[in-house]
């Protein structure tokens, strides 16, 4: 799976939220300033023909647009590829910075082992 940019993720995060949306729709939905519409019709066109994120429904001239990969599929990938690159391939050092760096509570790392004590199960 290929890295998304950050006007890319961006872009998907609304067809996330979305599901099916026009170029309008999609701008509709992201913050002030609004990008130009051929701005994000470019990024949407990259997000299908090269990286294989969106298809399309065609209504008339116009297009529909949808994800094709799924929030939580490419979260998984992401999240592998960062631990990775961070932190060696470590989650334990990637916790353990997190846990010094955001002053995650006792409560928020139970919470985590719990998880984890539940995905071994």
């Amino acid at each position: 799976m290929k890295d998304l940019t950050k006007a890319e993720e961006e872009i998907m995060q609304v067809l996330w939220d979305l599901k099916l949306a026009f170029v309008k729709d999609i701008i509709d939905q992201l913050p002030e300033p609004k990008p130009a519409y051929n701005t994000v019709s470019t990024i949407v066109r990259i997000l299908q023909e090269k990286k294989g994120f969106v298809g399309h429904e065609i209504h008339g001239k116009s297009h529909k647009y949808y994800p094709l990969i799924s929030k939580e599929e490419y979260t998984k990938t992401f999240m592998k590829g960062f631990v990775k690159k961070y932190f060696s391939g470590s989650y334990q050092q990637m916790v353990s910075f997190f846990t010094k760096e955001d002053n995650l509570s006792l409560n928020e790392l139970e919470q985590l082992l719990k998880e984890l004590k539940n995905k071994k199960s």
